[in-house]
Parts: C-alpha cells; structure tokens; sequence
C-alpha cells in the first residue's frame, strides 16, 4: 500500500525558503521505528505522522533525522497545510491534535494558519558552563530555561545573525536546543531569533514554531504587547505572528507545499 508523503516549506510564503518539513499521511497507525526510519530517509528537520482518528480528531507525531520530540511547530503548521489544500478538512473547519505536548489546534485566520500551542515561558537562570563560549559570545543580557531550551538575548540583531556556534561543544549543555534572540534592526519585525539544537540531530533549525512558545511571552514582557512579528534569522528565514493568549500563544504563518509522491517501503 503507498503512503502520500509531502514536502513543504513552512513559516514561509516562498519556496525554498522557511522550514522544510515531512508530512507523511498515516491511513492506519505505524511503528516507531518505521516512523524514524522514514524522517531518516527524508533527512528533515522533523518530519510529521498524523492520522485520523473515529472523532475526526488526529493523531500527531513529529521525529526528526535522530529522535522523536514532544513539540514542533513547523511541522504542525505544514501538516495543517496539506490538510486543508488537499480537501481532507475544509476552510471553515479546525484542525485538532492530540500530542505529547496535549491538545492542539490549527485553523485558517486571515490568509495564514494560526496554530493555537501552550505558552512555554521562561525563568532566568545560572549561566550554564561553557553555554557563551559555545556560542561564540561574550556576554548575554538574559539567560533563561524553559520547559525544552535555553533562552538567550544578545546584545543586538546583528550579533544574532553572526553567530557561528560550535555543534560539538553545544552538546556538552544539557538541554534540547539553545534560543538566542535580540530586539529587531528591522522596523518591519519585533524580535529575530535563531536556534540550535544539536542534541537532536539538527545543528539550526530555520524556523522554529515550538522555540515561539517561548520567545513569545518574553517578548510580550519586555516590549508591553500582546502581539507581535518574529523573525527567524537562519539562512533560510521565515516570518512567525505571534500572540500571547494567557497560558497559550497563536503563532500564524504561511506554507507551501514543494514536493508531492508516495512511500511504497
């Protein structure tokens, strides 16, 4: 039996650019192992697994190259894609995913897909030894963890889009991925960031829907709104909206699907 399988650009209204993410279309449930062989075989940063489920809800799984994660959002936001632009859920409708991370959902909003995730704040803590020397900087001016990562303000946007970490000594830090982030030079955005998350298998993610869930609540804080545009700053680049909703945040973007087929393995 074939298995639809996409690639599609996320955060992104381009191809070629964005997050590229995996969507493998599940017509009945699959083994782990089969699951990470394939995000293996599609070497992207996630690839994502939903199926169907007798409530018209989903299943989600999301695994990159090396592991599964609890959270992604670039591949919910590519997920959502192909399921609206094939027909499987109509424009009106929303899409709801029950995960390791709990209930999420994805509907339509203005030309973009909102994707509705739990808020992931935040608490300053110790810098964590070797973390700066990692990452090629000097000093930072806030250094907090969350549930999943590191969150790290540079001094400026220009610093944040230098950074030229080193993998190996990244892995010496306990934690998923490491955020680090600097008010916008770009009157066009509020905050860029990056992320780097060698831990599992991906050196810099070029969009990262779940590291939002953080950022977002900080930045709200910082700059006393509740709603704002990011800036991912990796090579590729993408644009998340984001909005603080008490404990949830709503990140919106666009995507594009750049590559259809079928698994026949």
């Amino acid at each position: 039996m074939s298995i639809p399988i996409y690639q599609v650009d996320a955060f992104t209204d381009r191809a070629f650019a964005g997050n590229p993410a995996g969507v493998c279309l599940l017509q009945e449930p699959a083994e782990e192992g089969w699951m990470q062989s394939v995000a293996a075989e599609m070497n992207l940063s996630e690839t994502a697994f939903p199926i169907r489920r007798a409530d018209g809800d989903f299943d989600l799984r999301w695994f990159t190259p090396a592991v599964e994660v609890e959270l992604c959002g670039h591949a919910t936001l590519a997920t959502s894609h192909v399921l609206f632009s094939t027909g499987i859920l109509e424009a009106h409708e929303v899409a709801r995913y029950h995960t390791q991370s709990g209930l999420l959902e994805a509907r339509l909003v203005g030309g973009m897909i909102e994707l509705d995730f739990p808020a992931n704040p935040s608490q300053a803590c110790n810098i964590p030894e070797g973390l700066l020397e990692a990452l090629g900087l000097d000093r930072a001016a806030y250094v907090g963890r969350s549930r999943f990562d590191l969150l790290v303000e540079a001094e400026s946007a220009k610093v944040v889009r230098k950074l030229s970490p080193d993998s190996a000594a990244l892995l010496g830090v306990d934690v998923r991925g490491v955020i680090v982030t600097a008010t916008s030079d770009n009157p066009e955005f509020d905050f860029v960031s990056r992320f780097f998350c060698p831990h599992v298998g991906v050196a810099e993610d070029p969009v990262t829907g779940s590291a939002h869930c953080t950022l977002t609540p900080y930045w709200s804080k910082k700059l006393g709104t509740d709603a704002m545009l990011a800036y991912q700053a990796s090579q590729r680049g993408g644009v998340v909206r984001c909005t603080l909703a008490g404990d949830r945040v709503k990140l919106a973007g666009n995507a594009i699907t750049v590559l259809q087929g079928e698994l026949v393995a």
